[in-house]
């Protein structure tokens, strides 16, 4: 999947070395994080959420680790329980190495509460305010197309969206 320019896919977590400088689509960021960080989320159904947050983020596949050919052949040297297929999760990656992997794992229990971790999907913060809200609300317009649900609009500042298991984010400018 490639990325329109014009929207920046970083939940605003760096995986580069400490003291190093993140480059997005041109544009350049501060020193990274020291410590580099997964992020993991539990689900009902991994490929409708796995669909999702590749559109949302555009992230891709992450490939089997080695010395693994495939996801199934890495799966299967866990030696699962005949119930535990590998369509229960999905494991995606930033193809430009920058944001954190991303986790979706298929769980018995429902969500029952608000999140305490959210993702903040941020598209470019130059130009004017209007501007920048005019890019918010185009980017939750795409998202809701791509199965999101819009919660709640914090007028020029940022909009809270679900994606279609409930879990909250937001749509927001990034620093200018």
């Amino acid at each position: 999947m490639i990325r329109p320019d014009s929207v920046r896919r970083v939940t605003g977590i760096s995986t580069r070395s400490f003291g190093s400088v993140a480059t997005v689509r041109g544009a350049q960021y501060g020193p990274a994080m020291a410590t580099r960080i997964s992020l993991t989320l539990d689900c009902k159904d991994a490929k409708l959420l796995g669909e999702f947050w590749k559109t949302a983020l555009g992230y891709v596949d992450e490939p089997p680790p080695a010395p693994f050919r495939t996801r199934e052949e890495w799966h299967a040297s866990f030696n699962p329980p005949e119930d535990d297929s590998v369509d229960d999760g999905a494991w995606l990656c930033d193809p430009d190495g920058v944001g954190p992997r991303l986790s979706i794992l298929k769980v018995p229990e429902p969500k029952t509460a608000k999140n305490r971790l959210h993702i903040d999907v941020r598209v470019p913060g130059y130009g004017s305010s209007d501007q920048r809200w005019a890019r918010i609300r185009a980017e939750s317009e795409r998202l809701v197309k791509a199965g999101g649900i819009l919660l709640e609009e914090f007028d020029g500042h940022h909009i809270v969206m679900a994606d279609p298991e409930g879990n909250e984010f937001c749509v927001a400018a990034a620093s200018a």
